[in-house]
């Protein structure tokens, strides 16, 4: 099992991937937008980073892009709606900065759960 940070401002979507990744056994924290994100993995190392893309404060394209330079080692998973920024492909540049995969909403918990242990897999 796993440490994996959700980064995700609605907190129905937030506390959902969060209730079917502590029920696979992995050890979930929180944040509500990606600066109190990077808050938090600057304190505790993470295996994965499950990140929304649209968020106020600080979006989940710019948390990518730290996270690849100041952790290469974590595994990012990028989830997006799309939100307001229609046509936009937020998913593709997510994937352009290095995350290990993207997550096009609403995506099943099965996908999810999935792609996180593709993640954690030696």
């Amino acid at each position: 099992m796993g440490k994996v940070l959700v980064i995700e401002d609605e907190p129905l979507v937030r506390d959902t991937i969060l209730l079917a990744l502590e029920t696979d056994g992995h050890s979930v924290v929180t944040a509500s937008d990606g600066r109190e994100g990077m808050m938090k993995l600057g304190l505790q190392p993470f295996d994965v980073v499950v990140t929304d893309l649209i968020m106020p404060e600080q979006e989940g394209l710019e948390s990518i892009r730290i996270i690849r330079r100041d952790y290469p080692g974590t595994r990012i998973i990028a989830i997006s709606g799309g939100g307001r920024h229609v046509g936009t492909d937020y998913l593709k540049a997510a994937s352009l900065l290095g995350a290990d995969f993207a997550l096009q909403k609403p995506f099943s918990m099965a996908r999810l759960r999935q792609c996180v242990a593709e993640c954690l897999a030696p």
